[in-house]
């Protein structure tokens, strides 16, 4: 029987995410690293990683963030999606995650830190991931990409940073 996004949203008691989609943090670890162990865009401790189930849907682009971490997304279930990413001297890629390897998705995708990205389904109803950034994810660490400053950093891809950013 295949399931549907809203299945995985109440099986696994997902929540909106600020950035699109539905998630549920399902790791933190115990154990912390104290802030003068950490590079300096850490202003506080952090643990040592963190995980969480990350859902999209057709109807539910990420919009363009950044953390200061690198993030690993794994695929799960479901469709496939694209993820745009915008590296901080300004350029553009993709990579897809999905089942398909043959079509060159991939199971897992790395993105590293300080990169803008973004994610939309490209087949299927839904995609379920599982996402790891270590050091772990704070929310001070997530930066929500405001339209204007980011198409005035990089205006070479003012079309796509207007499909995936809010007014």
């Amino acid at each position: 029987m295949t399931k549907s996004a809203q299945y995985w949203i109440d099986k696994l008691e997902l929540q909106a995410h600020p950035e699109g989609g539905y998630y549920k943090e399902t790791y933190r670890s115990k154990d912390r690293l104290h802030e003068f162990k950490l590079p300096d865009r850490y202003k506080s401790s952090r643990v040592f990683g963190t995980s969480i189930y990350f859902l999209l849907t057709a109807e539910s682009n990420s919009n363009f963030h950044r953390l200061n971490s690198d993030e690993i997304w794994h695929f799960h279930t479901g469709g496939a999606a694209k993820i745009h990413f915008i590296s901080p001297q300004g350029d553009l890629s993709t990579k897809t995650i999905g089942i398909d390897l043959e079509a060159g998705e991939q199971f897992q995708v790395v993105i590293p830190k300080h990169y803008w990205f973004a994610a939309e389904i490209i087949s299927g109803d839904y995609i379920l991931v599982g996402c790891t950034v270590a050091p772990g994810f704070e929310f001070e660490d997530f930066h929500l990409a405001d339209r204007s400053e980011l198409t005035s950093a990089y205006p070479d891809h003012k079309t796509l940073i207007e499909r995936f950013t809010h007014v």
